[in-house]
């Protein structure tokens, strides 16, 4: 599986687009660790569920901050504890789930995945599908390979919470390589009001459908927010911005964003 993310920010540099190349297989999330690292078997802590891609500092990260002070017992009032620990320190998990055996405090809840690992001023960061900003580990499993065009950010943004960016609301891929219509584009974009970006094929794909290229497609986006200050369809008066016309390529120097 390949998949191409293009999300638009702003920051005090002003406007710079992200471009994520990520690579991985589609069933990565769907297997789960069958073993169990000789450190953790000494600790009652266990992470249930875990996706092949979270690797072992992360896991010690998490109980690192589930439990800081060690010494735990197997209850409910350790339970509350721990939970309240990891709503608190640990954006990585979602939907969080603490409950106890006569000898385990099992800890399960929704991963959420990097998408983007992005950099400030001073520091890396990772932001998931949901724009929620995550803490940087070293996830060798999980291949995220190549990020540009991405101005400096003076200031870090707070981890867990919402990275606030400028119009993209979500990026759809439901129909990646036209898997559900292939008449339709495969990927679109959508801003925080639902005008449709149309991205279309996917990267290094747009030979087979007779698209504009995709450094075209990055240069018309970036000239129609320079021209219009903004990709909302309610400030620019439009339902959906096509990328994919090779008719109407705007010959930009891809370099200019």
């Amino acid at each position: 599986m390949k998949v191409f993310v293009v999300a638009c920010v702003s920051a005090a540099m002003g406007i710079g687009f992200i471009f994520v190349l990520r690579e991985g297989f589609i069933s990565l999330d769907s297997y789960v660790k069958k073993s169990v690292p000789n450190w953790q078997k000494a600790s009652p802590l266990k992470l249930i569920d875990v996706p092949l891609w979270v690797n072992e500092p992360l896991q010690t990260k998490i109980y690192a901050a589930a439990a800081p002070n060690g010494n735990l017992k197997p209850n409910e009032e350790t339970a509350r504890l721990v939970r309240n620990n990891l709503v608190r320190k640990v954006p990585w998990l979602d939907q969080v789930r603490v409950q106890t055996t006569h000898d385990s405090i099992q800890i399960s809840g929704k991963w959420r995945r990097p998408l983007v690992l992005a950099r400030s001023s001073m520091n890396k960061f990772y932001v998931d599908s949901d724009m929620v900003v995550l803490d940087y580990v070293p996830l060798p499993n999980l291949h995220i390979v190549r990020i540009e065009g991405l101005p400096l950010i003076i200031k870090t943004p707070l981890l867990g919470r919402v990275w606030q960016r400028d119009d993209i609301a979500s990026i759809d891929i439901s129909n990646f390589k036209g898997r559900e219509n292939t008449r339709f584009p495969h990927i679109v974009l959508y801003t925080k009001d639902n005008t449709e970006i149309i991205w279309g094929a996917e990267l290094r794909e747009w030979p087979k459908y007779l698209e504009s290229t995709d450094e075209q497609k990055l240069a018309k986006l970036y000239e129609y927010y320079k021209k219009h200050g903004s990709l909302l369809g309610g400030v620019t008066g439009v339902k959906y911005i096509n990328l994919c016309d090779p008719q109407d390529n705007i010959p930009l120097p891809v370099d200019k964003y």
